[in-house]
């Protein structure tokens, strides 16, 4: 299996990927909508032999008083449910967070499973007295500083991608 950025002849299957993954329309959806309006973002794809079995997609977010801070937002994350448990989402995660350095980005948030994202070391994002513009369980919404201390002293409220409000 190979962790690759996203061509366009993958747009098909990465829709259908999502679709399966959450049981509905409305993340591959977004993932359309960010990827004709959200800049910068990373799209990668885990390609097992040709097929397309997981899609990651991290996008910029913008933290209420600090325009300055380069942040991205993971979301969504889909494996296709018969590929789950072998290592795709931990394998597309890790690449993911090394393109967003990559990219200059100091931070990284997810609204996720709170059992799921601490093994990347995310933690919860009140740590950093961060809020989510979404009403969301604490533990669900989490940050990663990718340069250490980026964060010390941003508190404020993580604003995504207008795409997500039409979600």
């Amino acid at each position: 299996m190979q962790i690759r950025p996203e061509q366009a002849a993958d747009i098909a299957a990465i829709h259908a990927v999502n679709r399966a993954a959450f049981d509905s329309d409305t993340e591959a959806d977004l993932v359309d909508a960010l990827r004709e309006h959200a800049d910068p973002i990373i799209s990668l794809v885990a390609d097992d032999g040709g097929s397309i079995v997981g899609h990651i997609l991290f996008s910029p977010v913008t933290l209420s008083g600090h325009a300055d801070l380069k942040i991205m937002g993971l979301a969504p994350m889909a494996v296709r449910p018969a590929e789950q448990r072998r290592g795709i989402g931990s394998a597309l995660v890790g690449a993911g967070l090394e393109r967003c350095k990559q990219l200059g980005s100091g931070a990284v948030v997810v609204l996720g499973h709170p059992g799921y994202y601490p093994r990347f070391d995310f933690v919860p994002a009140s740590r950093f007295g961060l809020a989510c513009e979404y009403d969301v369980p604490d533990e669900a919404f989490m940050a990663l500083e990718l340069e250490l201390g980026i964060l010390r002293g941003a508190s404020g409220t993580i604003r995504y991608h207008a795409a997500f409000a039409d979600a």
